[in-house]
Parts: C-alpha cells; structure tokens; sequence
C-alpha cells in the first residue's frame, strides 16, 4: 500500500507531502489546480520517462519518494529479497530529476537502473486511467492476475529459471554454431601449417645445440690440425717442445737451490707448470682423438639447421622461435577440438533444459488450469449478484508444447 507521496521542486509544486491511510483517497480541485501532479511524480518513482522541464522553474533538480507498506505485497518483498534491496516492511522508491534532464534512481537508499524500478513497481501498485480496461486484453496480463489469484509463486519462479536456463543455452548454441565456419577455416589452416612442422618436428634449444655442432664439424680440419700444432709445440715435438725444455730448466734450477736455498720457491712454481703443462698436453691429446670428422653427420646438420631457417622465415619468427612457435599451433588446434566437442554439449544442454523447462510447464499448466475454473466460478458467481442472471465468465487455459514462453 502507498503510505506517502513526497514532491519536491517538481511542475508548480515547490513542497508537498501527502499521506495515504486505508481506504479510499480523493484528490479534488479545479481543472489546471495541478490534480495530475502527484500522479505524474508517482509514476515517475515507478520507472517512468523523465524530462528536465518537469523540474520546477528555477531549481537545479527534482526529488521525488514515495513509501509504501509491504504489509500486504508480499510478491514486492519476495523481489526485494532476492535483490538484496530488503529494509523491513517497508520500501522506499525515489527519483532525482536534474533540469538537464538526467535522472537517478533509488531503491531504500541503493542506486537502481529504471528498469528496476518499473520491475518492483508492478509489484507493489496499480495507475489505472481511462483506457485500463485495454491491459486485460493483453495475455501477460491475464496470466499474472491468474497467477496472483492461485498463489503458486514457487512454481512460476521455477518456470521461469528452467526458460531462463533453456533461452541461454539456445543462444550459446547459436552462436557457437555461427562461429563453427570461422572455426573450421581457422582449423583446415592449422592443420596445413601443422602438417610439414609436424614432419620435422622442432625442439626448444635444438637449434642452438645443433648449430654449434655444426660449426665445430665444419671446422673440424682446421682444429685437428691446430690442436696437433699445438700439442706439438707443448709436449709431443721430437726436436723441441715446451715440456722438455721446462724439464732442462728444472734441471739447471735444482743445481742453483743446492748453491743457494732462496731459489727454492722458483723450483716449485716449475714444478706446479710442469704438472699443468701435462695435464694440458693430455687434454689436447684426448681432444685430438675424440674430434668428429664424420662428413654424412655435417650433411645432415646442415640440412636441419636449412630446414629450420626456412620454416621459421615462413612462418615470421626466428629459428630460436620455431619451436615455442609451433607449440601454440599445437595448443590452438587442441583448443578447436575441444570447441567441436562442447558443440555436442551445448546440444544435450539444450534438450536437457527444454525438457525442464516442458515438464515445469505441463505442471504449471494443470495448476492454472485448476484455478482457472475456480476462479471462473467465482466472477460468473458475481455477475450473477450484479443483474447479469445469464452472465458467464470462462478463462481458457491451453497448453502449446511448440510455444513455451
């Protein structure tokens, strides 16, 4: 029920404050005394268009609230609650217009968008004028005053998530099947440019690895030859080589520390060089006998390393790149697949819900069915006390499976 009404800077009125109490309220006056005000500012508390010229002359903004009681609305604190916008029994919509013509809207307190406000306002009063009587002839109508009158609001709520969850999967499976030709122009690429990567297959850190590789096969000749030059020259020459002429000067060094012991620390330093200067030759010599001069095993790397190069030039990435390259390929063909595959889930998501969403219908259907005659009974009863001794009243419910809404 209105309890209160209250206007503020609105039209002509610059302060106004009505109370309602049960029963019947007349507002009376001469035309142009301003009667429609308080209707027009109630509508707009419920959601209705907003204009900066209703905003009195003068004055930035209009504020208009209005109270009501939810004593005996209890569809309107159903809706409160499972908003979350619930104060008591009591609510409290408002509506603050700016003379630029924006306007806000409240409910208790919290800022709303205007289609909550038109919502919950359904919910919670009724503006009848001279052509009310055509909203009984539109079927949404006639179905909520049927509803209201069977009280059955578990089961059309019910009603309602099950069509909610059927619309949604419908259009998730309308626009999955929208995509599927872009999915699948985007697949036939993938699987072209996956097929010749899949042959040669790159590896992170591959390339790297193998084009060192190469480069030492490739130059293997000159570092054989280098390396014997130089293991020559350190310890293997037969003329002359750099561990026998230390070996001499050990020699000469070791006569010298028996003439004067402050010699003997240069005795160790050639000492330590004469053990590194073997264990170098060693490592040389190991070197020398391990180097690979296999010339098929160059060929092949160098045919890897080509193929590289090319496949990464094709696809606009480095060789280093490829294999990171190619792996996204991979995920995003994997990615496809699994898109394909929830084509068939949206599907069975579909049925699934439309059969709910049947079933709670066919079950809401004998229930109206059921107060519709009960109902029925009652007006014709009615008509009957009204002067109308032949009068009916019949509500026909009928049940459409091809048209669920």
């Amino acid at each position: 029920m209105l309890a209160q009404l209250t206007i503020s800077n609105f039209a002509i009125v610059r302060e106004l404050e009505i109370d309602f109490h049960s029963g019947m309220t007349a507002i009376t006056g001469e035309t142009g005394a301003g009667k429609s005000i308080a209707i027009d500012a109630l509508g707009l508390c419920l959601g209705g268009r907003a204009e900066g010229d209703m905003v009195r002359t003068g004055a930035a903004r209009a504020d208009l609230c209005a109270r009501f009681s939810l004593k005996d609305t209890p569809a309107a604190l159903r809706w409160l609650e499972a908003n979350q916008l619930e104060d008591g029994r009591e609510c409290l919509l408002r509506r603050v217009i700016s003379s630029d013509g924006r306007s806000r809207g409240f409910i208790n307190g919290t800022a709303v968008p205007l289609s909550q406000l038109r919502e919950l306002g359904q919910l919670l009063i009724q503006i009848h004028g001279q052509h009310a009587h055509q909203q009984l002839i539109k079927p949404e109508q006639q179905k909520a005053l049927l509803d209201g009158y069977a009280g059955e609001y578990a089961l059309t709520q019910l009603m309602a998530e099950h069509y909610r969850q059927w619309h949604q999967s419908c259009r998730e499976l309308a626009q999955h099947q929208q995509q599927s030709q872009e999915r699948t122009a985007r697949a036939e690429l993938l699987e072209y440019q996956l097929k010749e990567l899949n042959e040669f297959n790159p590896q992170a850190g591959e390339f790297e690895q193998i084009d060192e590789e190469y480069k030492r096969l490739a130059n293997s000749g000159q570092l054989l030859s280098t390396s014997q030059t130089a293991l020559n020259m350190l310890a293997d020459g037969e003329d002359v080589n750099l561990q026998s002429q230390l070996y001499n000067v050990r020699q000469l060094v070791t006569e010298l520390t028996g003439m004067d012991n402050k010699l003997s620390g240069v005795l160790e330093m050639l000492e330590e060089a004469a053990i590194q200067i073997s264990e170098a030759g060693d490592e040389l010599r190991h070197y020398c006998e391990r180097l690979d001069l296999d010339p098929n095993r160059l060929f092949e790397l160098e045919q890897r390393i080509s193929r590289q190069i090319s496949l990464a030039r094709k696809h606009h990435v480095t060789p280093e790149e490829l294999p990171n390259y190619y792996q996204s390929l991979l995920e995003e063909q994997q990615q496809l697949d699994d898109q394909a595959d929830s084509l068939e889930t949206l599907s069975l998501a579909v049925n699934l819900h439309h059969q709910q969403a049947l079933e709670t219908a066919k079950r809401l259907h004998d229930v109206r069915q059921h107060y519709a005659l009960e109902l029925s009974q009652h007006i014709t009863d009615s008509m009957h006390t009204l002067a109308m001794p032949h009068g009916v009243f019949t509500i026909d419910v009928r049940f459409e499976e091809n048209h669920l809404t």
